[in-house]
């Protein structure tokens, strides 16, 4: 990868390319894959997690910003964290001024501006870290993605980090189903999403899996260990088999 013009992120390439920012890129693509979906009334998270080691626990993926704002991350864990800082000060100055909460595209574009200073200026280096955002404010539920380069994108479903491409087709396929359907069926359609990331000799667990969700009626939850068994156990049965194909239901408290 290294050449002569890779040394510095205010370095162009005779092609046109700033090679600093698409090697943050590829950082985010090694990371473990995270899945975001949204209906017309609820936005879903699903995070792989990654354990170093068998003495080691399980790295968090799913990162609750606000009441009504949550991420999902798949990069660098240190800069998620400094940038997940950001964000939730951001949101708590939108209460202590305006006494309401912050609308999910203006912190998605305060992101956005914080990563493409970085991008700019001679010295500094790309946050190496892709987010996924959900949050519901007056207009509705949203899903939005950040990139290392500065660009952030509103999506109806969208999959980011390792072998993401997989859960992608899954989801080009099923989304024009997700508008109308139930939360159960939502977050059974990013499971099977998430699963396609998965390599051929595992599968999800309690251990490495765990969902945020959000809606108007319900603050940004994040659903894993035992907790997320129910949701699991329904993968397996004859009703996953309609899920995905955007047909049948499969009731199930999310208390």
């Amino acid at each position: 990868f290294r050449n002569q013009y890779d040394n510095d992120i205010s370095t162009w390439s005779p092609q046109g390319r700033i090679h600093q920012i698409e090697y943050a890129l590829e950082a985010v693509k090694q990371g473990s894959a995270a899945v975001g979906l949204r209906s017309s009334t609820h936005a879903v998270l699903l995070a792989l997690k990654r354990s170093t080691g068998e003495l080691a626990s399980y790295q968090k993926k799913l990162i609750r910003i606000d009441d009504h704002l949550g991420i999902a991350i798949a990069g660098l864990t240190s800069d998620a964290r400094v940038l997940s800082n950001f964000m939730r000060t951001e949101a708590m100055k939108s209460k202590m001024l305006y006494n309401r909460p912050l609308p999910v595209y203006r912190i998605v574009a305060a992101v956005g501006d914080k990563a493409q200073v970085n991008t700019q200026n001679y010295g500094r280096r790309p946050y190496g870290v892709g987010l996924l955002v959900v949050g519901h404010d007056e207009t509705g539920p949203h899903l939005y993605e950040t990139s290392p380069s500065g660009n952030f994108l509103e999506y109806y479903a969208m999959s980011i980090g390792a072998r993401s491409q997989s859960a992608k087709t899954y989801l080009e396929k099923n989304f024009e189903s997700f508008p109308n359907v139930s939360l159960d069926e939502l977050v059974l359609h990013g499971l099977n999403a998430l699963r396609e990331t998965l390599q051929q000799d595992k599968e999800l667990t309690t251990l490495n899996c765990s969902i945020g969700i959000v809606s108007a009626d319900q603050k940004f939850e994040i659903i894993e260990d035992d907790r997320l068994q129910g949701y699991l156990d329904l993968i397996n049965t004859p009703a996953t088999e309609d899920q995905t194909t955007g047909q049948g239901e499969a009731p199930m408290d999310t208390e």
